[in-house]
Order: C-alpha cells, then structure tokens, then sequence
C-alpha cells in the first residue's frame, strides 16, 4: 500500500486517487467515513465518551524523483519526498489493528489532511467543521524523521516546530538608461540596501538565541542591459519560535522597508503572509506519547530540540490540546537523505513500528473500563 501510494503522488488538494483509496481502506474495515476537504474515519467502541484524533497528511511534493525503486514516481515533477505516503499507510494499519485486534472505549477520528506542504489543509478541515461534525479531545501526528536511528520517538512540550511566514517587497523606483543613473531612482540599489538591512532584524533587534530566520530567496527587476530597472521585488521567508517574536519581525520589515526607501525618494510595500504557526505541544499529550511509545518498544527522547521546519498540525493544536512526535526513519541511504530531497525514500520498516505505536496510544488514552 505504501508503495502504491509512492507510485501515484499527487500535489495539494489534488489527492484525489489517494483520498479514494484511503477511503476504500477505511470501508473495508468496516469504519465509518466521511469525505469532504480530506478524509475522516470514525471508530468506537465500547460507552466512553472521551475522542482522540489522529492525523496523517496526503499531499506529495513538485520534485522529480531520482531513485531507481521499482515504486518510484509515476507522475514526473512530483514526488512523496516527505513520507507522507508511509504516514497514511501507518495511520491505515493502526485503523485495521484497533478494528480488528485492539480494545478501547471511546472514540478514534481519523484524519486524513490534504495539502500539509503549503500550510493550507488543516485549515481547510476546520474551516469545514471537522472539529465541530467530530469533537476530539486530544489530537496527534506522526512525522518522519531522516537521520534519526530507525523508530527512534522524540519530541518535547511546548514549542516543537517553527512558524514560517512568506514575504513580499515591492520597490517602485524610475527606471533609465545604464549610462545616466542620475536621472532616476535605481531600484536594484534600494533593493540590495533592503537586503543587507533585512539582517539586521535578527542580528540586533531580537533577542540572542530566539531561533528567527529571515531570509531573502528571490530577487527579481525588470532591468535589461542597459536598462536600469524601475522596480524590484524582493521575496522571502521568514522562521520564528514564538508569536511575538513573528509579528516583532513583521513590525520591524516594515519600519526598515519604510526607511529605507524614505532615504532614495521612492515608494515600497510589503506583504507579510502566516500560514504556518508555531506548533505548540500541550503537556498531558505529550507525556502520553513518551508512555505510550515506551510501552511499544522505542526509544524514547522525551525533550528534544525544537525543529526549525514549520508543520500545518499546528493549527489543529492550536485548536484541540496536542502533540506532534518525530519517528527515527533511519540513517542509511534513501532512508537517512534530507526530507524533500529528489533521493529521499520513507523506510517500509516504520510500517509496523507506527502502527503499534498508534494502537498503543489509543488503548492507554481511551483505556476499557474494568468491572
């Protein structure tokens, strides 16, 4: 299943084929299933009345693959580089084991999410009414992780993955003739001086050790050869552990943008967009992934640094109390290269470790009451 899933990626709310299949799985079993914006699988058993969610993102990413497995992509320019493929496939075997092998009492919601890469699905659920149609009370996620020893667990309260916030500078100068700069206003100066001012942000206007990343990624004018260009446009990304020390980056974008282009005479604006927010592990669940992951056999690191890349579960979170956990996918080859990277693979190994896993946490959260 994993590897079917791996042969036929799709991109963000385009997962089609991959929320029929998950769907089918899920009827089969004899689970009820909702489908909307993603995929929900409903499973009780027993009278509680407590609900644990459990989500698995869906979406691939626009890469081309280059592995030589026999299961490699067969879509070109896209590709399952983040092993969202192995995280359905874990969340499925974890619905087939508590269906079938596993008793609880209460109420598992499935969530399979659409378009995890661009921030966007989790959103898009709760816009739709998942939370309110499927009440949980606790929320998890599996993410893999490169590089650590295979079905290695960590994770850590609080802060688990940064925000990631997308900018946008426009520079309106006069554009002219290479030989007489004099006449206008090149923006392509203004530009440079905004970039090296941008660093400024993170090197002393916030606190040492704050774990912010502003970066310039895209430069682009509409200068010729000897055509001095008018405009500018500056694009870029932006990383932060804390909310406030988010809207502090915007803030100060904006007092540098406006400075800096009050000194040349011209005009600029700035677009500041947060999709993804800071992830923020409550305490109670994230003690309950430590037990429950020990009690499946891993090795457990229950107070691991936060990660610099951003995740869209932080907006379930944000809303249910949560944790999102990291799973070892090994150090060797394909299964130990860098997440979206063109040679990356998810490790089938996981397979069982992530649903024994999942059937662990949901028996100790949704214990059967004894008489």
């Amino acid at each position: 299943m994993r590897r079917q899933f791996h042969r036929q990626p799709e991109l963000g709310f385009q997962e089609e084929h991959t929320k029929a299949r998950v769907a089918k799985h899920l009827r089969n079993l004899g689970i009820e299933v909702h489908e909307g914006v993603g995929v929900v699988g409903v499973l009780r058993k027993g009278t509680g009345n407590r609900a644990i969610g459990l989500r698995a993102d869906m979406d691939a990413l626009p890469i081309l693959e280059n592995t030589t497995h026999d299961y490699a992509s067969e879509t070109p320019g896209v590709m399952h580089a983040c092993g969202h493929d192995g995280h359905m496939t874990m969340l499925l075997g974890a619905a087939e084991k508590l269906t079938k092998d596993a008793d609880f009492d209460g109420t598992v919601v499935f969530l399979f999410q659409p378009n995890e890469e661009h921030g966007l699905g989790a959103r898009a659920m709760i816009d739709e009414g998942v939370l309110e149609r499927f009440p949980v009370d606790e929320v998890y996620a599996i993410h893999n992780l490169p590089g650590a020893p295979v079905g290695q667990v960590s994770t850590r309260p609080g802060l688990i993955c940064s925000s990631e916030s997308l900018f946008e500078i426009t520079v309106h100068g006069q554009g002219g003739h290479a030989s007489m700069p004099q006449v206008g206003v090149d923006a392509i100066t203004v530009g440079v001086e905004l970039v090296t001012a941008l660093q400024t942000i993170v090197a002393r206007k916030l606190a040492p050790g704050a774990g912010v990343v502003v970066s310039v990624t895209e430069f682009v004018t509409d200068g010729q050869r000897n055509v001095l260009p008018g405009q500018a446009v500056l694009k870029g990304d932006v990383r932060a552990r804390a909310p406030e020390d988010r809207l502090a980056v915007e803030r100060f974008m904006r007092q540098i943008t406006d400075g800096v282009a009050a000194a040349h005479g011209v005009t600029a604006t700035v677009q500041f967009q947060t999709e993804f927010i800071e992830t923020i592990n409550a305490d109670e669940p994230t003690q309950a992934v430590s037990r429950a992951a020990k009690a499946a056999g891993c090795d457990v690191i229950p107070d691991r640094q936060p990660m610099s890349f951003s995740e869209d579960f932080a907006h379930f979170a944000a809303a249910v109390p949560g944790c999102f956990l990291l799973l070892g996918n090994g150090t060797d080859g394909a299964h130990g290269q860098p997440l979206h990277a063109a040679d990356y693979d998810f490790n089938d190994a996981l397979l069982p470790i992530g649903a024994a896993f999942w059937t662990q946490l949901v028996q100790d959260r949704l214990p059967t009451r004894k008489d």
